[in-house]
């Protein structure tokens, strides 16, 4: 039963929206019973969502969302700035582990951070927001080019120039190819002080709503800091973070999706 506030066709109306959301097309009577609506007020509300262009109804006589939530989601996604949905759970982030945190995105072939934050414990690292980084030398540029789709993967990797500037470096696009599957399959990325040989980082991929890939977040730290004994738990975190962020911008697990 709902909730009785102080705008019940309100309300009413967008408890509709959300069951058609999760349910997907149903009938006025599985709505109507489910949600324990007055029938009479119920009729008006899909009557007038209907109208507004909000819901339509299908050849099964099922109601259904219908075009203007498009519309609203795109306005929305437009205004939206990624770096304002992640610093509060990257900033949390960053106060459980007290290592450097950053958010970086691929724009144009090449990897950069829109976004960087430090504690008090945090080591000296030399980045900054704007700051481009290799794709194959970084946990979150291997991060961000592990979920590209195999074309564009393919494509990047073509025009990448493979420069060993550690003993851990990858050196050709072999080695990142056999690294980006494992990525995929253990979902977080690594580096072992491949572009600065005392650093390593964790980092971990951001979803929108569409499970297109947006973004990532990586931990930074020192060999002490993030050692073999600390990794896959420092990765745990950076993974569960990844995932509240997605979830701020619609992204659900095939099993959240399932549940609802």
């Amino acid at each position: 039963m709902l909730e009785i506030t102080p705008v019940p066709a309100l309300t009413r109306a967008i408890a509709i929206l959300d069951f058609i959301a999760q349910h997907g097309p149903c009938s006025a009577a599985e709505i109507i019973e489910t949600l324990t609506l007055p029938k009479s007020s119920a009729y008006l509300l899909f009557a007038e969502l209907k109208k507004q262009r909000l819901i339509t109804i299908d050849r099964n006589n099922n109601y259904c969302l219908w075009t203007r939530l498009v519309e609203f989601a795109g306005h929305a996604l437009q205004r939206m700035d990624i770096r304002d949905i992640a610093r509060p759970p990257l900033t949390r982030l960053m106060q459980q582990t007290n290592l450097l945190c950053h958010l970086g995105i691929l724009e144009g072939g090449h990897a950069c951070y829109i976004l960087k934050l430090e504690s008090a414990a945090t080591i000296s690292v030399r980045s900054h927001e704007g700051k481009s980084l290799s794709l194959y030398r970084s946990g979150i540029g291997k991060c961000l080019l592990a979920w590209q789709q195999p074309e564009e993967q393919e494509r990047i990797i073509s025009g990448l120039r493979f420069v060993a500037v550690t003993p851990t470096s990858l050196r050709n696009a072999d080695a990142l190819r056999t690294e980006l599957a494992r990525i995929r399959r253990q979902g977080w990325s690594f580096d072992n002080g491949e572009d600065y040989p005392d650093v390593r980082c964790v980092a971990a991929p951001i979803f929108n709503a569409r499970q297109q890939l947006v973004a990532a977040i990586s931990l930074v730290g020192t060999r002490l800091d993030i050692d073999d004994d600390k990794r896959d738990y420092l990765a745990g975190q950076a993974i569960a973070c990844a995932r509240d962020i997605s979830r701020l911008l619609g992204w659900r697990s095939p099993a959240e999706k399932h549940a609802s």
